[in-house]
């Protein structure tokens, strides 16, 4: 009797799978069926390999990270390439603070004041390891407290 539950669950979710597939058009209907007939870790590697060729990403950018497991949290310290620049506060140099700005992202005058004025904000966002070193020394020494997330 478990059996046939699970063949009828199954069956159901083939049936709705092929409900839901939307019709692709004429000029990709090839490609698609190329894919269609990759594996999983083949389309993983495809995208990556896309990426890389475009300089782009495939991921949601995402403005809050819910908590990790300690584990998780280990691996991806250690793996870390890049890291955001996030101004806590500007401290009373709130010009000098400016300035480190506008070094750190090239950003204009009028640009760089409305990220300090927005404090506590994000300045700078996948930066490598020397560049978020280099721009947290920058605005700590203007005064700023920074953090690299």
């Amino acid at each position: 009797m478990a059996e046939e539950v699970k063949n009828e669950a199954a069956e159901a979710a083939a049936e709705t799978a092929k409900e839901d597939k939307k019709e692709v058009p004429e000029k990709f209907a090839k490609l698609v069926g190329e894919l269609d007939k990759m594996s999983v870790l083949d389309l993983s590697e495809f995208v990556k390999t896309l990426e890389n060729h475009y300089g782009v990403s495939a991921a949601a950018p995402m403005a809050v990270a819910g908590p990790a497991v300690a584990g998780e949290a280990a691996e991806a310290a250690e793996e870390k390439t890049s890291f955001n620049i996030f101004l806590a506060s500007t401290g009373e140099k709130k010009i000098d603070v400016i300035k480190a700005v506008r070094e750190i992202t090239g950003l204009g005058l009028a640009e760089s004041k409305g990220v300090v004025d927005g404090a506590p904000t994000m300045v700078k966002e996948n930066a490598t390891k020397d560049e978020a070193e280099a721009g947290k020394t920058k605005l700590e020494a203007a005064g700023a407290t920074v953090e690299l997330q």
